[in-house]
């Protein structure tokens, strides 16, 4: 799994026209799944998610959770993340994962980020054209692959 992670002062997704889920400080998560991805990964991401410490205490340090502040986090898949431009011009996206293994994964990381928070993680629609809109505060944006824990 590949994510995106930005922190952010609001952000929403839009599909056909409606908003489906906004949220205001917390956390954006651009997700990719390969096909090589397990539920130890989730897991892994998940908890490397929930603590990252990249908001800002009293005195400014980045020494906070999205938990820490209550903040929300707002879950798009993108499968883009997996996008190889080695050859030519036009990426290749062979590595990201079929629908039918990257559905279920997608929809058990989101789970499993409730889960562990005790509190509901926003959502765009897999598949769908999602228009996505953020206020990257900082800015600050982290990149996680969970083939690259060490």
């Amino acid at each position: 799994m590949k994510a995106v992670i930005q922190r952010v002062t609001q952000a929403s997704v839009t599909i056909n026209g409606v908003v489906k889920s906004e949220i205001k400080s917390g956390l954006l998560v651009l997700l990719g799944v390969t096909h090589e991805d397990t539920k130890e990964d989730i897991e892994w991401l998940c908890n490397k998610i929930i603590g990252l410490r990249i908001f800002g205490d009293e005195q400014g340090a980045m020494n906070l959770s999205v938990g820490d502040i209550d903040g929300d986090i707002l879950v798009i898949s993108q499968f883009t993340l997996f996008a190889s431009t080695k050859k030519g011009n036009r990426p290749s996206f062979l590595q990201a994962a079929r629908p039918e293994h990257a559905i279920p994964m997608y929809e058990e990381f989101v789970s499993t980020l409730s889960r562990k928070r005790n509190k509901p993680t926003y959502t765009g629609e897999f598949g769908a054209d999602m228009k996505v809109q953020l206020l990257n505060d900082g800015p600050v944006t982290i990149t996680i692959d969970t083939k690259n824990r060490v």
